[in-house]
């Protein structure tokens, strides 16, 4: 079985750097939206369109777009960045409507639904791994401290991260699959351009501001296209060339602490005291997911 099929294999190599950054610039999202008040739709839209920019170059100088299979693949890369614009648009709404803590943890369902998608594709993923899984994400309400309130918008938040949550492993599942035939370039400069376009009628649908905004806002974005965009969404869409999406989904659950770490240095938040054995959980959860490789 090869890495790219094994479901449980580990990252090696190079893989591993490229995890660590992507880890990383994926912890630096929600700390930095926080800190913007640009409207949602605009800040979805001007962090996927400079990110599709800045990798339109090396996608065009590869020129993928030539072989039936190369433009099967762009359509299902345009595909993903729907999807990945409907996800966007879903998490900011959990915020919204939910706390922080339980948005953000039940969003980290991602692995679990990555899973049980590859099962129903008739992949194989031992019992003991996906009891990894689970003790990784019960390992993740430690560290968010989630008190999960009974009222009905708290509830309509709560599925807002759900279905975020689906939406984001199913936006990993089309990058692992059109990679075999197009380069991580072509499919980021795709899929980021056209989850700009998505985002671009709902701007002035919600009457939302477009480009007026003080300097410091622009200064979030810019941090936002460096951090989440390309060192974060695009170092995880590369390490899928080599990698399950179950595996790429199962290291995000680290974005928790991260996240926690950036928060308390930016945004003053000090950590719950669940977070240390929390990191350890996910450890643990981890482990266990890997030794599912034997049984």
């Amino acid at each position: 079985m090869s890495q790219a099929t094994d479901h449980t294999a580990l990252p090696k190599g190079r893989d591993i750097p490229i995890l660590l950054l992507g880890i990383i610039g994926i912890g630096t999202s929600g700390p930095l939206i926080a800190k913007s008040v640009m409207p949602i739709p605009s800040l979805i839209f001007w962090r996927n369109l400079a990110g599709s920019l800045i990798m339109s170059p090396f996608a065009l100088r590869r020129g993928e777009w030539k072989s039936p299979a190369q433009r099967k693949a762009i359509r299902i890369a345009a595909l993903s960045g729907f999807v990945l614009a409907l996800h966007f648009i879903g998490f900011f709404l959990a915020m919204r409507f939910t706390s922080v803590a339980a948005g953000t943890a039940l969003a980290a369902l991602q692995p679990i639904f990555s899973a049980i998608y590859v099962r129903s594709r008739g992949s194989h993923i031992a019992r003991l791994s996906l009891l990894g899984m689970l003790v990784a994400f019960a390992s993740v309400f430690i560290i968010t401290g989630v008190d999960l309130k009974i009222s009905l918008r708290a509830f309509e938040g709560d599925l807002f991260a759900i279905i975020c949550a689906m939406l984001s492993a199913t936006y990993v599942m089309f990058g692992s699959k059109v990679q075999s035939e197009i380069s991580t370039s072509t499919y980021t400069s795709v899929c980021y351009g056209v989850c700009a376009l998505t985002a671009l009628p709902m701007i002035f649908i919600t009457g939302s501001t477009f480009i007026a905004f003080p300097k410091v806002q622009w200064l979030w974005v810019g941090l936002l296209v460096l951090g989440a965009q390309l060192m974060g969404h695009t170092m995880m869409n590369l390490s899928l060339k080599r990698l399950s999406p179950v595996v790429v989904s199962l290291v995000v659950f680290f974005e928790v602490p991260v996240a926690a770490v950036f928060a308390l240095l930016w945004l003053h938040q000090k950590p719950s005291a669940g977070i240390i054995p929390g990191v350890i959980g996910i450890l643990i959860g981890c482990t266990i997911f890997v030794m599912g490789r034997n049984s």
